[in-house]
């Protein structure tokens, strides 16, 4: 394929209509707003929610809240955007030559000519140094996770090339903070933290499959490999595996975390979290068309909510 012209005044194909970015941004800016995905914040959501599971379980088990918890989760808040803008600046700097060939893509930043490889490479520099400023602010041993986490980062961009599993590695990088934040509350990793760790991964192979789904004719085109073009007409069934696994590690993690110190009432209330998360994945199998790429962004963006669920119940625990 060929590449072709951006969408009006530079705006990204699949950005979120009206837009902060591309509506109220200075227009200096907005290359660089857009090359983090600033355009469309469901990227930082899903980043931020497993930090906000693994500080609201730690509390549970800890059956402690301090002012500094709420530091913790403002700077994993702002870690979230800045730590995703500059992982997808990065993405978009591997992927510059495949980009320009896929539909959905091709209008990024990078291919589209509104930004320049050097041009990105310090924006993504500028983002990570800042993100390690906040993360400086935690305890020791979250700053080493912290560090630790560029590993998965850094692969993630490239699995796409030697593995029909990329979605793993994306699973890998973007629930880190489940066990940064567990360990920013408590000084030490624990294994509640690990579990909620795995459940989150599962979770980020189900909507990242759904994701996927709007590529796959291009990918196949260019060779990028995916779960979703390896799952195939299969992909309900593997989505239904996706979802149990997520639903059952998470509720052992819930039930590791509160059973040292928390009571009853707090576990079945916490319980409640990821039972109704998985019933909210399985309202989006319902609706799920591998074949609509709309109905793909639209599933793919209300797994915001799906990750919201059951932090609202964790934070109803932390209060009987």
């Amino acid at each position: 394929m060929t590449n072709t012209h951006p969408t009006p005044d530079g705006q990204v194909a699949d950005a979120v209509t009206d837009n902060w970015v591309d509506t109220w941004a200075p227009a200096a800016t907005r290359p660089y707003l857009r090359l983090s995905r600033a355009d469309r914040p469901i990227g930082t959501w899903l980043l931020l929610l497993p930090c906000l599971w693994g500080l609201t379980l730690a509390m549970l088990l800890t059956q402690s809240a301090s002012w500094h918890d709420a530091w913790i989760a403002a700077g994993c808040a702002a870690g979230a955007f800045l730590m995703r803008g500059a992982g997808c600046t990065w993405n978009d700097i591997t992927d510059r030559d495949f980009d320009g060939q896929v539909e959905r893509t091709r209008s990024r930043p990078i291919p589209s000519g509104q930004v320049t490889v050097k041009g990105s490479v310090i924006w993504m520099c500028l983002q990570a140094l800042i993100a390690f400023g906040v993360l400086l602010t935690f305890h020791v041993n979250a700053i080493l996770l912290g560090i630790l986490a560029l590993v998965p980062v850094a692969v993630y961009p490239f699995a796409k090339r030697f593995t029909w599993w990329p979605q793993v590695f994306l699973g890998l990088a973007f629930n880190w903070g489940a066990l940064l934040a567990w360990t920013a509350h408590t000084g030490s990793l624990g294994a509640p933290a690990v579990v909620l760790y795995l459940a989150g991964i599962a979770w980020t192979l189900f909507y990242d499959t759904i994701y996927a789904h709007q590529d796959t004719e291009d990918d196949a085109l260019i060779g990028i490999k995916s779960t979703a073009r390896l799952f195939g007409t299969n992909t309900a069934p593997w989505l239904r595996r996706f979802l149990m696994v997520t639903v059952g590690l998470m509720g052992i993690a819930v039930i590791f975390a509160a059973l040292p110190n928390a009571s009853v009432l707090a576990m079945v209330l916490a319980l409640g979290g990821p039972w109704a998360m998985g019933w909210h994945m399985v309202w989006q199998l319902r609706g799920l068309d591998i074949d609509n790429p709309d109905k793909c962004l639209q599933l793919f963006r209300a797994n915001r909510d799906t990750g919201m669920i059951p932090l609202v119940f964790f934070g109803i625990a932390l209060l009987v």
